[in-house]
């Protein structure tokens, strides 16, 4: 019997296309380790502000 694989053209197109997967990227590569700020860091609540947070889709289509 035959060792080669027998392939239909389609076949054969995407063999040459996506002929073997991409090399693997380790776990160390994908993140990154950052300090985070001393006390928050701006996460205090200020209400002259609070307008930039709050969403209303009256207000946003002008009602």
């Amino acid at each position: 019997m035959n060792d080669e694989l027998a392939m239909d053209a389609d076949a054969v197109v995407r063999h040459m296309r996506f002929g073997r997967l991409p090399e693997r990227i380790r776990h160390e590569d994908m993140t990154a380790e950052v300090e985070a700020a001393q006390g928050g860091g701006g996460d205090i609540y200020t209400p002259e502000n609070s307008w930039k947070f709050y969403s209303c889709v009256a207000l946003d289509l002008g009602l």
